[in-house]
């Protein structure tokens, strides 16, 4: 089962990437095939918005592909980057019921809680299905030490049960989508 990770900001120094790279680590123990799909890779002018163009057909052969879809993004000022927004809306139908997982990341104590409640009703406008568990990592600069490595061992549990969550999803819908495409 193929679940990448999106990870929503292109903001240098950024904290995300930390909980990106453990988020993938934990998918991969727990059997998933991901990767991460980075913004930074996929940046456009903003009235650029067009399927036609190479960023749009490169994501979405990612997205086509993916049973699900993993989002870590940090939150700015109540809401989602910009960036993460733009390559969001370079696709449409290609996200239709791909279960979602929303990673919220805040140097915060609410670990981008309001970011995770915003990004869900985009989820659901692309008709994606955002899974009721979602992740959050507060106090992201003292959460990592200087290698990345996650601090505090309870994540791992919360991983888990994320990650579980997610591939319940995945793999329900997947069925359901390959007996629509048999008949």
């Amino acid at each position: 089962m193929y679940i990448p990770v999106m990870l929503g900001t292109a903001r240098e120094g950024r904290q995300s990437e930390k909980v990106a790279n453990f988020i993938l680590g934990e998918a991969k123990k727990n059997g998933l095939e991901s990767e991460i799909i980075d913004v930074r890779d996929y940046r456009i002018i903003a009235t650029n918005n067009t399927q036609d163009i190479p960023e749009a057909k490169k994501l979405e052969a990612k997205i086509i592909k993916a049973d699900g879809l993993i989002i870590v993004s940090p939150e700015y000022n109540r809401g989602y980057p910009g960036e993460l927004k733009i390559m969001l809306d370079m696709l449409y139908e290609q996200y239709f019921f791909k279960p979602v997982g929303i990673c919220g990341v805040s140097s915060g104590p609410f670990g981008g809680c309001r970011m995770v409640e915003k990004l869900r009703s985009v989820a659901a406008q692309l008709h994606m299905v955002s899974v009721p568990e979602a992740m959050y990592f507060p106090n992201v600069k003292t959460l990592f030490d200087e290698k990345g490595n996650i601090l505090d061992q309870a994540y791992y549990g919360r991983a888990k049960k994320f990650l579980d969550e997610l591939f319940w999803y995945a793999k329900a819908i997947r069925e359901v989508r390959e007996k629509a495409a048999a008949s």
